[in-house]
């Protein structure tokens, strides 16, 4: 089996990161197949950052898809999830859409801490999006924006632990999800000083991933397919998939 973690951040630090977690937790049971973005912005840290990433992610699968039995992109706010499952024919399973539907089957309410408050309505959006709301305590974050976001685990660690500390005994949540790249592997480092199951989101992707690639359904319902069309300016693999006609039903 063959997984592709696909990172719309162009950042190789948080790639390599996230696929030696990936490669932990699939062991012997699937390869990790990691990209890092050549083009769009170091980190994606907005709705209008997470559009322009998602059109990146989506020539980046399909220009690697040959062999590949699912996808993670790998980058919290999903960029390019919905788009992505509309076209292509393996699972394709995002970060934050896999934490929260893992939160989900582990406790009754759930809370995600990440390292800035630009992201609280963008993060409060992905969960909306799963229909999950009800069930979700917030986003807690520090009070300001960190200087330096790619070594955020470590340096903003003291604030987070007490950030989660506070979503498990203040907010009631029962499971804390540590949102962003950068916070990749926390999770596991901090567990035992939060009164909460605390998860990373690259392990539930790389798990959901792991387990929809080894029901061997190819893909999404085909009648959902957009119709085929021509392009302009699409790298060439993204614009022979999207030109691909659907077939009919029935």
């Amino acid at each position: 089996m063959r997984l592709l973690l696909v990172n719309p951040n162009m950042t190789q630090a948080m790639t390599d990161s996230m696929a030696a977690i990936a490669r932990q937790l699939a062991g012997t049971r699937a390869d990790i197949v990691p990209l890092t973005a050549t083009r769009g912005f170091p980190y994606i840290a907005s709705r209008a950052e997470a559009q322009i990433a998602g059109g990146v992610a989506l020539e980046m699968i399909a220009e690697n898809l040959e062999g590949i039995d699912a996808v993670v992109i790998a980058a919290f706010g999903d960029p390019g999830l919905i788009a992505a499952r509309e076209i292509f024919d393996v699972p394709v399973v995002g970060m934050a859409e896999a934490s929260v539907l893992s939160a989900a089957m582990l406790g009754e309410r759930f809370s995600i801490v990440t390292f800035s408050p630009v992201m609280r309505r963008w993060y409060s959006d992905c969960v909306a999006a799963t229909g999950l709301g009800q069930r979700f305590t917030g986003v807690r974050t520090p009070q300001r924006h960190a200087p330096d976001v790619l070594h955020a685990r470590t340096a903003q660690r003291a604030a987070l632990i007490e950030l989660s500390r506070a979503a498990a005994l203040e907010d009631g949540a029962d499971v804390v999800i540590l949102g962003g790249a950068p916070l990749a592997g926390l999770a596991p480092e901090i567990a035992d000083e939060v009164p909460a199951v605390v998860i990373d989101p690259i392990a539930t992707a790389t798990a959901q991933a792991l387990a929809l690639a080894s029901l061997r359904i190819a893909g999404p319902s085909r009648a959902s397919r957009p119709i085929g069309k021509s392009s302009v300016g699409l790298s060439p693999a993204l614009s022979r998939i999207i030109a691909a006609e659907s077939p009919l039903p029935g």
